[in-house]
């Protein structure tokens, strides 16, 4: 990989505010870099997770700890007027309730202090047609499950041997297959979302008995956590509710697992929390690091330009921490200095 070539093409995706194209970056740099470079570039190898892991991976071992957590989530980036094809394609939306024609990005991110680093990510590919039965319409599918990209995922993360202790997820990733895999696997704890109709026995006898409920119908307190078995799990969980109010003033719950048996309910909740930041992370992806700005029309750079995009959020990440900025400040403050620049520009040209 070129290394001057990737810094110069994330700078260039940090400090755009339309379409990024090789003809601009071209044109940026007076043809110091040609159009046809920026493309070879972009259209060559692919770039994956393990080229991400290899530009990130100094940083990382520089700030890890054994405190530190592992982050899943997933996003979607709605491209509704590109050609579709096995990457950019018909995606459900679990945050809006629909299908969205986008490019589906499965993130693992790594939370430290304030400092949020991206070790891993996959794209969600749709190679497979198949014509719905019911509709008659062509559609698309994947080989492989988004749960099944998780645990190959995190078996990189064990790998690669990132020091954490705790693995986030929201409910979308809490299936047994993967609580059982991080337990027993990886030999490590989880703390994650369950959906309300997930179902638990409250003691082992009414484990083997068959006797689940619903957690939605549990005897909660406000306190203290539940020890219970998860249905389709052999090993028991913290079970804790947590109730708060949204922004309209309504009330939401949340039901969260923690398989770390030592840990009290203000615990869960203030590790939890931290999940957040892989949504912070994920609007540094699309308000600053321009992830919907490519136009390209092949599978390759539109993947290669994903990567683009993620190594210029972990660069944002480390510039905020260096010059002590709040997030998505840097974009702001740049936004702010090109305006000055045109108005400037355009008094002297007025003037003369």
């Amino acid at each position: 990989m070129d290394k001057n070539l990737l810094d110069l093409y994330s700078d260039y995706l940090l400090s755009s505010f339309g379409a990024t194209t090789a003809t601009g970056l071209s044109s940026l740099l007076d043809g110091q870099v040609s159009h046809d470079q920026v493309t070879r570039f972009l259209s060559g190898e692919a770039y994956t997770s393990k080229t991400l892991w290899q530009q990130i991976k100094p940083t990382l071992r520089s700030v890890e700890r054994d405190e530190g957590v592992l982050i899943f989530d997933d996003t979607i980036q709605a491209k509704p007027h590109t050609d579709e094809n096995e990457l950019i394609c018909w995606h459900f939306d679990h945050t809006e309730n629909r299908s969205v024609k986008g490019i589906n990005l499965l993130n693992c991110v790594y939370q430290i202090d304030d400092l949020t680093i991206p070790v891993a990510f996959e794209l969600v590919r749709k190679p497979l047609l198949f014509s719905d039965p019911e509709t008659g319409q062509t559609k698309r599918k994947s080989e492989v499950t988004k749960n099944e990209l998780l645990r190959s995922m995190l078996q990189t993360c064990q790998h690669n041997q990132i020091k954490y202790r705790y693995i986030l997820a929201d409910s979308w990733f809490s299936a047994k297959d993967n609580l059982t895999f991080i337990r027993h696997r990886l030999d490590k704890h989880f703390i994650v979302a369950l959906k309300s109709n997930r179902t638990v026995a409250l003691s082992k006898e009414d484990k083997l008995q068959g006797r689940f409920s619903r957690i939605d119908a549990l005897p909660w307190s406000e306190d203290t956590p539940l020890l219970g078995w998860i249905k389709g799990l052999d090993f028991p969980v913290l079970l804790h509710r947590q109730v708060f109010t949204n922004k309209d003033g309504s009330k939401g719950t949340l039901y969260l697992a923690c398989s770390d048996l030592d840990l009290q309910a203000l615990d869960i909740e203030t590790i939890y929390q931290k999940r957040w930041r892989v949504e912070v992370f994920h609007k540094t992806l699309k308000s600053d690091a321009a992830l919907a700005k490519s136009p390209t029309k092949r599978v390759r750079t539109q993947s290669n330009h994903v990567f683009m995009a993620l190594y210029a959020a972990f660069r944002v990440e480390c510039l905020r921490i260096k010059h002590g900025l709040k997030n998505h400040a840097l974009k702001t403050k740049l936004y702010m200095k090109a305006i000055r620049a045109a108005f400037e520009q355009l008094q002297k040209l007025k003037t003369a």
